[in-house]
């Protein structure tokens, strides 16, 4: 005798899976993400192996500060592989600035590169767009990261210069 009308058993059903979607559906706060503990801090790449030998190298500075990343690059090149105006004697700064997530043993950085004050690069010398680039993380300590750069498996080893806290900020 409890047999509910059909009616009511459907409506009973799509307040069941609206009050599933809303919950669901629910807006993350809009705050930034934290990150991961170990890599928060300005962490400098010093020197760069067998760089003598090499025609073109890229020294690196990372700034980790919750889920964002700052990158600063110096390359280095015996090649003029841009015009004679940017060449600038083989050596050359780069920015990027964007987001990174670690996933087991791999970095994933996705980020856009910029002027020097960090804000989007459209047109000018060197590269412009995305910075899109995953790194094998091959030994992490607490002042050391070695890092291989799974596009071309170049080794970047950053020593830790200065620790950071991740303070969240709004979006």
């Amino acid at each position: 005798m409890n047999k509910l009308h059909p009616g009511l058993k459907i409506f009973y059903i799509i307040l069941f899976t609206l009050s599933i979607l809303h919950v669901a559906c629910s807006p993350r706060p809009n705050i930034q993400g934290k990150g991961e503990d170990f890599m928060q801090g300005v962490w400098n790449q010093d020197s760069v192996a067998f760089s003598n030998k090499l025609s073109n190298y890229t020294q690196h500075h990372f700034k980790f500060t919750c889920d964002s990343v700052y990158i600063d690059m110096v390359t280095h090149s015996k090649v003029n592989f841009y015009e004679d105006s940017c060449y600038n004697n083989g050596i050359w700064k780069e920015y990027a600035k964007g987001v990174y997530v670690v996933k087991g043993d791999t970095l994933f950085v996705g980020a856009t590169f910029t002027h020097a004050n960090y804000k989007q690069k459209i047109s000018g010398c060197y590269r412009i767009g995305r910075y899109d680039k995953n790194f094998l993380i091959k030994k992490k300590s607490a002042d050391t990261l070695l890092l291989e750069s799974l596009s071309d498996q170049r080794e970047i080893k950053l020593i830790l210069k200065e620790k950071i806290t991740c303070v969240q900020k709004e979006l």
